[in-house]
């Protein structure tokens, strides 16, 4: 087995993986059964951890040769896919592709399957529960346009805003249509998230910055973001390959590894709900971790 498992921006990308094949010569591969190894683009955490796991445990029984490569940003993993610098990434979800590929190049991706959630979170150093946040509180969210929708949709759930129901997925701040506590809704970047809770009243904190951080062990967890009927559709990582590879062997054999119940059981024990593990057939797989205990 080979593993490569560095962190890289988007000026080093090309020339990390300048050895991989052009779309050509993957689709080439893809119809003769695949090459002999996988390489697959993903951000550090989970998506990093998850396949390090399946590299060390389960594809060399599979017949299955990962090479990881972990990207530091979210733009350089489908430019790659594109250029034949990957076989295939894992980094995403559904919404994220559709804005790339619409104002991308002319390229056409394939999301192969959801994997899992990072889900958000309401963390605090100073209260312990919605009902002791003071009125005029203090809330950072993510100011990215999908996870700000997403995190007033959090502080909607729990009672404290309302948010105009005809900005959907675009809301913002200024869509909020009754605050009856007057809380502050403070849009930072979402990495600076973590560091600014000992600033603010609380923040809504995206999985995977969470993680890094320690705020489920360090800090109180207040609320986590509500499962909507759609919420798999809209929020799950997946697997993306080129349309023309998306049968290649070697993608779909991954796409069966990171379903496997052994890796559910991973991201159950690794994260307990922070990452919200999905199965083959596209539901969350419960878990009893600590977290669903809020």
């Amino acid at each position: 087995m080979r593993t490569t498992s560095a962190v890289i921006g988007a000026a080093a990308v090309t020339l990390a993986l300048s050895a991989c094949g052009a779309p050509s010569e993957q689709a080439a591969e893809a119809e003769n059964g695949g090459g002999d190894v996988l390489t697959v683009g993903v951000s550090p955490v989970p998506h990093g951890d998850i396949l390090a796991f399946i590299d060390e445990n389960l594809a060399e029984e599979a017949g299955l040769d990962l090479d990881i490569v972990e990207i530091s940003d979210y733009n350089t993993p489908n430019a790659a896919l594109v250029e034949g610098e990957l076989d295939a990434n894992y980094f995403q979800h559904r919404s994220f592709l559709g804005e790339w590929v619409e104002n991308g190049p002319d390229a056409e991706l394939t999301y192969i399957t959801d994997v899992h959630i990072e889900r958000l979170g309401l963390y605090s150093e100073s209260v312990e529960s919605v009902e002791d946040l003071p009125d005029g509180a203090e809330v950072a969210v993510p100011n990215d346009p999908a996870n700000l929708a997403r995190a007033l949709g959090v502080l909607e759930a729990e009672g404290l805003i309302t948010v105009d129901p005809e900005a959907g997925e675009s809301a913002t701040e200024n869509d909020i249509t009754d605050n009856p506590r007057d809380i502050t809704v403070t849009p930072l970047e979402a990495a600076q998230l973590p560091r600014s809770i000992s600033d603010v009243d609380a923040a809504i904190v995206n999985g995977n910055y969470a993680i890094e951080a320690n705020l489920p062990e360090e800090s109180n967890v207040l609320a986590w973001e509500p499962e909507g009927e759609d919420y798999v559709e809209a929020y799950a990582n997946g697997l993306v390959a080129l349309e023309e590879n998306a049968e290649d062997e070697r993608v779909q054999l991954l796409a069966e590894l990171l379903h496997d119940e052994r890796v559910l059981e991973f991201v159950q024990e690794s994260w307990q709900g922070v990452v919200l593990a999905v199965d083959g057939d596209g539901n969350v797989v419960e878990t009893g971790g600590a977290a669903d205990e809020e």
